[in-house]
């Protein structure tokens, strides 16, 4: 199930540009767990630490798509 630009609560510019960033930083999990943490905080959300890692995780393991990527992010985003 692909999730439409609109539909959620990040655009796939934005979600792109994370994954991107993630993928050819070099961070290590915990590096890309405060990376993912500041792209929410910045849009006004919050996230579990062990929510962040997560995605994390399966971004290095899998190379997580961009859709599921988007999905992982819309679920952990925590209202602030």
């Amino acid at each position: 199930m692909e999730i439409a630009p609109n539909d959620g609560k990040f655009s796939q510019d934005d979600v792109a540009d994370l994954r991107s960033e993630l993928l050819s930083s070099g961070l290590d999990n915990w590096q890309a767990a405060e990376l993912i943490a500041s792209f929410l905080a910045a849009r006004g959300y919050g996230v579990s630490t062990e929510g962040a890692r997560h995605v994390a995780c399966h971004l290095d393991s899998t190379h997580l798509s961009l859709e599921n990527m988007q999905r992982e992010l819309e679920m952990l985003a925590l209202p602030m």
